[in-house]
């Protein structure tokens, strides 16, 4: 049996979601997040040393990241869906989405997250000039630059095609659906980028992303 270990409002709601789309039966075990540090609960590092989110287990074998747990559903049981013929262009473009999600989109959306609670927490008046100078010439001086080119280059891409492997819907896409939701709600990404706004409200659409919504439970990125 699969087990996702669910950690509220994280990567993992991609995994249930993967699994609606297969059709495969499994098990939620769910964890929240510490409401003041944000952090996922201890409990997690029983089932792996890190104790971060995703991680599943299937068969005594236990997967985490993001990535690896895409590539192991796809490869175990989607018995040709969800992924390009081998030896296509549509397979270059789908192993390179499935590793441009964490690679090169998110890092710049946490450091973004990282900055914006510099900026907004608590700190003595003498402090608390210092600190928002700093994050401000880090965002001015480095990371919106960042993130506008990311995201530019993204909807450039969906410029050649309706998804981001090709024309058919693959595994990459719910890969990339993570920072596209994350661009929506803290990264910039509106009607300027009409194609990525297009591509997020067709992600929506789909049954079985709703269906992995009502499973997984509230799901902040949503909003």
């Amino acid at each position: 049996m699969i087990i996702v270990h669910h950690l509220n409002n994280s990567r993992s709601q991609r995994v249930l979601w993967l699994l609606e789309e297969l059709g495969l039966p499994y098990e939620i075990k769910h964890y929240q997040r510490d409401k003041k540090t944000m952090l996922a609960p201890p409990e997690l590092r029983a089932v792996h040393p890190l104790g971060k989110s995703p991680v599943m287990t299937d068969n005594g074998k236990t997967i985490a990241e993001s990535g690896a747990i895409v590539e192991y559903l796809v490869d175990a049981y989607g018995r040709g869906r969800l992924k390009p013929p081998p030896g296509t262009d549509e397979a270059l473009r789908y192993t390179y989405w499935l590793h441009f999600a964490e690679g090169s989109a998110m890092p710049p959306f946490l450091i973004k997250l990282i900055v914006d609670r510099i900026e907004s927490a608590k700190a003595p008046f003498f402090i608390k000039p210092i600190s928002k100078g700093i994050a401000a010439r880090i965002r001015k001086g480095f990371l919106d630059r960042q993130i506008a080119s990311i995201l530019d280059f993204m909807e450039s891409e969906l410029g050649k095609h309706e998804w981001f492997a090709g024309n058919e819907f693959t595994a990459a896409d719910i890969q990339m659906s993570f920072p596209c939701e994350v661009a929506t709600m803290r990264g910039g990404l509106d009607q300027t980028r009409p194609k990525l706004t297009a591509l997020v409200q067709r992600i929506h659409a789909r049954p079985a992303y709703k269906r992995a919504l009502e499973k997984g439970g509230p799901y902040e990125l949503m909003r």
